[in-house]
């Protein structure tokens, strides 16, 4: 496992009691590099969205924690905030919670002739997903893609 790795398992350790008690949903940890500066991102959802709020909640009782744990040895910002509109599917409960939900697949390669493509997620698992399009169905394996998230309208 990578620094980067082990610092985000550690941060979704923590957060995951935090998030049960607070009746919200945690959806990723994030440790990013941006310029010279570290960022630790949590991410937070629940039904309906989250608020201001409830972001403040999960700050005020995991920023102890991490404290304590002292597991990052940069200085780092924390932030913790909403996946957004387009909330990026990585881990198992963002597919199980996306289910029947329209989603956007980017693909690295075009396949036939376009790299990204749009449909109800019908099926997936650790290694293809499958999207309903059209009257049909396409499946992609994992490794061709390079981004599913739900997708948006405005």
């Amino acid at each position: 496992m990578s620094r980067k790795e082990i610092v985000e398992q550690k941060a979704w350790d923590l957060l995951q009691p935090i998030t049960k008690e607070l009746h919200l949903i945690p959806v990723d940890a994030e440790f990013v590099k941006e310029g010279p500066d570290y960022y630790l991102r949590l991410y937070i959802d629940k039904e309906g969205g989250v608020g201001i709020d409830e972001c403040e909640q999960v700050s005020k009782a995991i920023d102890p924690l991490l404290d304590e744990e002292d597991f990052i040895s940069e200085p780092y910002t924390l932030e913790v905030s909403s996946p957004g509109l387009g909330r990026i599917l990585k881990r198992p409960h963002d597919f199980e919670y996306a289910e029947g939900r329209e989603v956007e697949v980017h693909t690295y390669r075009a396949v036939d002739g376009k790299k990204e493509f749009r449909g109800a997620l019908k099926a997936w698992d650790k290694n293809s997903v499958t999207i309903a399009e059209g009257e049909g169905e396409r499946t992609f394996e994992k490794n061709e893609i390079s981004l599913i998230r739900l997708a948006f309208d405005f």
